[in-house]
């Protein structure tokens, strides 16, 4: 009887994992280690396996199964960031390895909710459409995330979830009103590690490469990505989002007057988008340029470079 090569043994794992079968997976790559014990391949997947499978067990300790889908997608930077640790990334395992995961969540989520829409909770719509997502069904994503927007119009999170869907689709221009929109509603309540499209990834590495991460590197974000060219598609302000902007401006600039070094650092990108805004919605009404010109000279004194740039 001939014996199976351990690549076809190995392909047949992986399939087990995109199926969600992650105990039947973890039998299959036991069994070829005892075959092959220095094979890193296989030591490499069942490190994977191994890690999702204590998740796992966690999650099922959980009550409801909501906090066992929300425990399973929590733990993908941490997947993530734990795999890097092992040296040279193999793709095949990782996406195995990532359908596995989100498709074992999906299952906890799509329990609770009802295909026919009459369960409507904007944070289940989410994270349902953000494992859609993952598992690269961008069509069912987009559903779910819309129906989530009509629930919760002003979830930054959920905004930046669908502008990676869109982007995701071939969708750039929707995909960038979007993400401008997210952004400005709140970058600090944006999860980065489950953002995909390269339009994101690609602006994301240019703000860092200038020398911003963590906290102060999302709220440059939109900054840069109206001076990059990329959040070049704007809309109109409604009379009341005029006055909300107004206030919030407000806000942040005697916020600025008393904030610690490590909160200016993050308020000063936030005021400097707020004005781009302002400076947009003067232009859209054609409004007296004065007010544009004092809003551009407070962007000076905020940030000579990105003065210089936004004017050139």
């Amino acid at each position: 009887m001939t014996a199976v090569p351990v690549h076809a043994i190995l392909q047949q794992a992986y399939d087990l994992l995109k199926s969600g079968e992650l105990e039947q997976a973890k039998k299959e790559l036991e069994s070829l280690l005892q075959q092959d014990l220095e094979n890193e391949d296989v030591i490499y997947a069942l490190t994977g396996v191994n890690f999702w499978a204590d998740k796992l067990k966690k999650a099922h300790q959980s009550s409801t199964a909501f906090e066992k889908g929300e425990y399973m997608v929590s733990q993908w930077k941490p997947f993530t960031d734990f795999m890097k640790k092992l040296g040279q990334e193999k793709e095949p395992v990782l996406y195995a390895l990532k359908q596995c995961a989100f498709t074992i969540a999906l299952r906890f989520y799509q329990s609770l909710y009802r295909e026919d829409g009459s369960s409507r909770d904007p944070e289940i719509c989410r994270k349902t459409g953000l494992c859609y997502k993952a598992l690269g069904n961008y069509e069912q994503a987009l559903t779910l995330l819309e129906q989530a927007r009509d629930t919760n119009r002003e979830s930054p999170a959920i905004l930046a979830e669908l502008a990676d869907c869109y982007a995701l689709c071939g969708e750039s221009r929707m995909s960038k009103v979007l993400f401008r929109e997210a952004f400005f509603l709140g970058a600090g309540d944006i999860e980065l590690h489950f953002l995909e499209s390269d339009i994101i990834k690609r602006l994301l590495a240019q703000v860092h490469s200038l020398g911003y991460s963590g906290a102060a590197q999302m709220e440059w974000v939109p900054v840069y990505g109206l001076l990059y060219g990329v959040f070049n598609v704007k809309r109109e302000l409604r009379a009341l989002e005029f006055g909300k902007l107004k206030q919030a401006i407000f806000a942040l600039e005697n916020d600025i007057k008393t904030a610690s070094p490590e909160s200016r650092s993050n308020l000063i990108p936030r005021l400097i988008n707020h004005y781009f805004w302002l400076i947009d919605h003067y232009i859209n009404v054609n409004d007296d340029k004065a007010r544009i010109n004092e809003v551009l000279l407070k962007i000076k004194l905020l940030d000579t470079e990105v003065y210089n740039r936004y004017t050139l």
